[in-house]
C-alpha cells in the first residue's frame, strides 16, 4: 500500500497528488470543462486591515504544519476593518460587496483573486487560506478566500470605473450599509472564527493538471468507539484513492457535488449508504491545462456512517475494483481522525 500512503499523506498535508486520468463510477466524463461555456469559477476574498507579525503565538497549529515547513505567521488584529467594495453595476450600483468576480479562461485560482482584488479594490494580495467553497451543483462554483493586502493604494470615488466606484476599510457594524446581497454575512463570520482559531491547515490551490470538474475521494469508516480507521481504495492497479467526474448537464447538478458521491458509494456499498458531512481537504487546478481545460479536482473528506451500535468492520464491499484498508499506521491514523472530529476540513457550502 505504499503509494496509496504517499497519496494519503499528500492529500491530507495539501500539497494535492496527479489523477493519472483514471475515473470510477458513473458518469464517466465527456468533454474537457471550458470556463464560459460548461462551467463558471467564482473568487471571493476576505480582507482585514491588519497588520501581520511574526510572533510565536500567531502561528498555525502545529499539528497541521507539514514535517518541515516553516510556520505561517495569522493575523494580530489591531482594528477588525474588513474590506469593501462599492458597485458600479447598474444592477446593484451603490450597494456593498466583498471584491469577488469570475475567472476568466486560461487563469489560475490565485491570479483570478489578486486581478479581481486590485481591479475593485486598488490594493494587491496574498491568500492565506480558502476558507469556503460554495457551489451550485459543479457547473458554479466559488472559491471564498482568506486573504491579506501586500500594496497598492485604495480605490477612491475619484477613481471609479466599471469595476467599482470605490473601496473601503470597514470597521463598524453593516447594518448601516446596503449590501449587495446578505450572503457575505456568514462568509466574515467563517473568516472572523478561523482567524481566532484555525479548524483546518492553511489550504490554497495546487497547480496539477485536471480536464473535467471531479472529486477525489477520502472515504473514512470509524467504528464506535473510535480507535479503528478503514479507508475505501481502488485496487484495480496500484492501490489508490477513487475519483469520480462531476457531470454538468443541468440534471446532474441538482444535487449538487453530494449526487457523484453517492451515485459512487451507491454502486460499492449495500443500499443506502450512512454518509456523513463532506470537506475540502485541498484544490488541484492548472490554468490552461490539457487542450486548454480549465477543470477541477476537489479532494473530499468524507466519513461513512456506521449503522445500528456501530461496531465492527465496515460494510461489505460489492464491487470487486474495491476494498476497505484498515490504516494501522499511527501518525496517519491520527491524522485523519483529526480532521474527522474536529471538522478539520474546509467546509462545502451548497
Amino acid at each position: 500500500m505504499g503509494d496509496a500512503r504517499e497519496e494519503l499523506d499528500a492529500v491530507l498535508s495539501g500539497r494535492g497528488w496527479d489523477l493519472g486520468g483514471t475515473y470510477d463510477g458513473t458518469p464517466q466524463p465527456g468533454d474537457a470543462v471550458r470556463l464560459g461555456s460548461s462551467a463558471c469559477y467564482v473568487v471571493l476574498a476576505v480582507l482585514f486591515n491588519d497588520e501581520v507579525r511574526q510572533h510565536p503565538k500567531n502561528q498555525c497549529p502545529q499539528s497541521y504544519a507539514p514535517q518541515g515547513a516553516p510556520k505561517n505567521p495569522i493575523f494580530c488584529p489591531k482594528k477588525d476593518g474588513v474590506l469593501l467594495v462599492q458597485e458600479a453595476k447598474a444592477e446593484c450600483r451603490g450597494t456593498w460587496y466583498l471584491p469577488a468576480g469570475r475567472m476568466e479562461p486560461g487563469e489560475s485560482v490565485v491570479a483570478a483573486l489578486r486581478r479581481e482584488v486590485k481591479e475593485e479594490t486598488g490594493l494587491e494580495c496574498e491568500p492565506l487560506t480558502l476558507l469556503a467553497l460554495e457551489e451550485r451543483g459543479p457547473a458554479w462554483l466559488r472559491f471564498v478566500f482568506l486573504a491579506r493586502p501586500t500594496g497598492g493604494t485604495l480605490k477612491t470615488l475619484e477613481d471609479a470605473d466599471a469595476e467599482s466606484l470605490q473601496a473601503k476599510w470597514w470597521g463598524g457594524p453593516l447594518d448601516p450599509l446596503p449590501l449587495r446581497a446578505p450572503d457575505i454575512l456568514p462568509l466574515l463570520e467563517l473568516a472572523a472564527r478561523y482567524r481566532r482559531s484555525p479548524p483546518h491547515p492553511p489550504t490554497l490551490p495546487q497547480e496539477l493538471p485536471c480536464a473535467h470538474l471531479c472529486l477525489r475521494l477520502l472515504v473514512a469508516f470509524t467504528p464506535c468507539p473510535p480507535g479503528h480507521l478503514w479507508v475505501l481504495l481502488n485496487i484495480s492497479g496500484p492501490p489508490r484513492l477513487p475519483v469520480v467526474a462531476c457531470g454538468t448537464h443541468p440534471t446532474q447538478i441538482r444535487r449538487g457535488l453530494r449526487l457523484p458521491v453517492l451515485g459512487f458509494l451507491g454502486g460499492c456499498l449495500p443500499p443506502d449508504p450512512q454518509i456523513g458531512p463532506m470537506g475540502l481537504l485541498g484544490l488541484q487546478h492548472r490554468a490552461g491545462g490539457p487542450g486548454g481545460a480549465d477543470g477541477v479536482c476537489l479532494n473530499v473528506l468524507v466519513s461513512l456512517q456506521p449503522r445500528g451500535a456501530g461496531e465492527g468492520p465496515p460494510p461489505e464491499l460489492c464491487h470487486p475494483a474495491f476494498r476497505w484498508w484498515r490504516v494501522e499506521e499511527e501518525g496517519l491514523r491520527g491524522r485523519i481522525l483529526q480532521r474527522l472530529r474536529e471538522g478539520g476540513t474546509v467546509p462545502i457550502r451548497s
